[in-house]
């Protein structure tokens, strides 16, 4: 995909290449702790409806604007950012890429239980003004989330409606990770379990652990059903970081 930049912003400090599921929603709380903030994430996107609109270019293969999209971030993780790491890192060329990565096994089980039971269920059952702007604002995405997830795992993935065989996941899930750590040098690329906690990666990233506080080690899934929760009550989506409380 060409890439298109209105001028050399270089805001992005860390990309995160990722897939969904392998420990994003905790990454983005880390970095935002330790001043790569604020983290681009889906959650974003759910925030922040209008976002859309900057990803659909991509969704018919069309340049994207990377620097008017991540605007006012430092940092990126999750799809549909993360399906993109090799355009983020070539045109921001000083950040450094995190790759998360976790149990084959468990993050197809994660993965499954998101594709049949996600967000639009929750959507589909309370009707929300807010909710149906969100709702919308995914539906928009559709065309760009089926062109990953085929593009991911070489088959008909119907975005929302059927999770790819375990099999077949797991070898996509390895192939991603082969990928990535073939395609960049060790110095710029950690290969990160979120488990390691704050260690490898402020020592990757050159700063200092927090003092006493523990990594923010967050289910994404859990975090993913808080934030409906509040969205659908209060009519908005807190970020990962607050969806601990």
């Amino acid at each position: 995909m060409t890439v298109v930049c209105g001028g050399r912003l270089n805001m992005i400090k860390v990309i995160g290449a990722g897939l969904p599921r392998t420990g994003t929603t905790s990454l983005k709380a880390a970095l935002e702790r330790l001043g790569f903030g604020p983290c681009y994430h889906m959650f974003e996107i759910m925030a922040h409806p209008e976002y859309a609109e900057h990803w659909l270019p991509a969704g018919s293969g069309s340049p994207v604007d990377w620097d008017r999209t991540f605007e006012g971030y430092r940092s990126c993780v999750d799809w549909p950012a993360s399906y993109f790491w090799r355009e983020l890192a070539e045109t921001y060329p000083d950040a450094k890429v995190v790759l998360t990565v976790r149990d084959p096994a468990g993050w197809y089980t994660s993965l499954h239980a998101l594709m049949t039971n996600g967000p639009r269920q929750a959507f589909e059952e309370h009707a929300h003004e807010a909710g149906n702007t969100v709702m919308a604002a995914v539906e928009s995405l559709r065309p760009l989330l089926q062109k990953i997830g085929r593009s991911v795992f070489e088959e008909e993935w119907r975005f929302g409606e059927k999770a790819p065989d375990e099999m077949s996941a797991i070898a996509a899930y390895h192939r991603h990770v082969a990928a990535v750590r073939e395609s960049l040098p060790p110095e710029r690329l950690l290969v990160f379990d979120v488990r390691q906690g704050w260690g490898p990666l402020c020592a990757f990233l050159g700063v200092d652990p927090p003092a006493a506080e523990p990594f923010p080690h967050l289910n994404d899934a859990e975090s993913l059903r808080r934030s409906i929760e509040k969205l659908l009550i209060e009519g908005r989506i807190p970020s990962p970081f607050d969806a601990r409380n």
